[in-house]
């Protein structure tokens, strides 16, 4: 449920720095881990940033994952890889990771054989499946407690065994705090990034249950792909804009564009 176009650079164009520039501000959701990055990019772009996480993330305690017969890791998170090297050294095994952001937070940990999907669960699929074959033993997949997508089904199709183990938990936002409450309310930020359609659903539900709904109208939200943007448009936003692909950089991408257009 979008609104029109028409008037929706308003609030973009409505608050200047002592410079004359345009000062616009943004609302990040993602966990606190995985957002220094981006908040680095927006702050470059001279954006002000607001963060409320929506889920909060906690590193499972167990032993250390059973490698034997594994021939590669599949990691479609940096979560997933943060969690798996809190518990384990190993670092020889390849790694194929969903994204660029994933495949830099395994290089970042240790490991020196790192390929990217650049993409989604579907692209990480087809990319192990051209680089391994299932006679060279099962794939571990260190993840959350839940995730996007079936990678051992589609995995599974071609003849491949995925062992899923659960190494971190994302728990969900029980609420929005007050400072976020209130610039919501007074139009202090313009735009909400989503990177999930878990967190746009969470940020949905506290927004509803805040009696935001009214301020949620006058916002822009830009997301990660078109499955984040259908969590997010159960109610009525300003604007809403889809990155061209499931990568960072193409959502700073749009944003970027978005800003040109201002």
């Amino acid at each position: 449920m979008t609104t029109p176009a028409a008037s929706f650079a308003q609030s973009w164009d409505r608050i200047f720095s002592c410079d004359g520039r345009r000062i616009i501000r943004a609302l990040i959701t993602r966990p606190a881990q995985d957002s220094a990055p981006l908040i680095g990019e927006l702050k470059r772009r001279n954006i002000e940033v607001f963060l409320s996480p929506m889920l909060t993330i906690t590193f499972a305690r167990q032993t250390v994952p059973d490698l034997s017969g594994k021939q590669a890791l599949l990691f479609t998170s940096a979560n997933g890889v943060r969690a798996f090297a809190h518990l384990c050294t190993e670092r020889g095994l390849p790694v194929f990771a969903v994204g660029d952001r994933t495949a830099t937070a395994a290089r970042e940990e240790g490991f020196s054989a790192v390929q990217s999907a650049g993409g989604d669960v579907d692209s990480l699929a087809k990319l192990v499946a051209r680089s391994c074959t299932p006679a060279g033993g099962a794939l571990l997949h260190p993840a959350g407690s839940a995730t996007a997508g079936d990678l051992s089904g589609r995995l599974g199709a071609d003849g491949f065994t995925v062992a899923r183990q659960i190494l971190y938990r994302a728990q969900p936002a029980t609420g929005l705090s007050g400072e976020i409450r209130l610039a919501l309310l007074d139009s202090e930020i313009d735009i909400v990034l989503f990177y999930s359609p878990r967190t746009a659903a969470i940020f949905v539900k506290l927004a509803r249950a805040s009696g935001l709904e009214p301020a949620c109208e006058k916002l822009e939200i830009l997301c990660l792909s078109e499955a984040v943007a259908e969590a997010a448009d159960v109610i009525m936003w300003r604007r809403v804009m889809v990155a061209a692909m499931p990568t960072q950089a193409a959502l700073l991408d749009r944003f970027d564009e978005r800003m040109r257009a201002s």
